[in-house]
């Protein structure tokens, strides 16, 4: 979370600009209250659907390395991620993960297929762990720094809870 470097390859691998919401995948909801101001009725949000195929925008708090942060909002991306590697994975690591959905630029959807991961990435990181296809669906995102959920993306998690 706090590696610059990782920041920078992500962005270049990516084609991203800084005003591109980053994600920080969390092993359980505990651990977002210490990166976002959560109200109370978000929490209930928050509480109801994840983990889970959803991302939620929220207020940063000052925890977040501000290069992750949405340049003007000061806003970060949250998500509890219900894939079990990809939780083994951070309760490993032991804190929140950044990331972002794996959908290259010129593509419709993100990349799914570990031969076409290896093949169009196995260069640029240090490592791809195979846990089997996770769909072609990225996360549904959800902002909710204005108290009234606002759907960013539609994705995998169904979208009419928030609208």
């Amino acid at each position: 979370m706090g590696d610059k470097n990782a920041l920078e390859r992500i962005r270049k691998i990516r084609q991203l600009t800084d005003k591109h919401n980053l994600t920080l995948m969390c092993a359980d909801l505990s651990a977002i209250a210490t990166y976002a101001k959560v109200s109370n009725s978000a929490y209930r949000l928050l509480k109801a659907y994840t983990p889970g195929p959803y991302t939620f925008i929220l207020d940063a708090t000052a925890e977040v390395p501000r290069r992750l942060m949405h340049p003007k909002r000061k806003t970060i991306g949250l998500r509890v991620p219900a894939n079990a590697v990809s939780r083994a994975l951070l309760e490993a690591v032991g804190e929140p993960l950044m990331s972002t959905s794996l959908i290259m630029p010129g593509d419709d959807q993100p990349l799914s297929d570990i031969y076409d991961i290896e093949d169009r990435l196995g260069k640029h990181v240090d490592l791809i762990i195979d846990s089997g296809s996770c769909g072609l669906e990225p996360s549904t995102v959800i902002d909710l720094v204005d108290g009234i959920p606002v759907v960013i993306r539609t994705g995998l998690g169904d979208p009419a809870p928030f609208l």
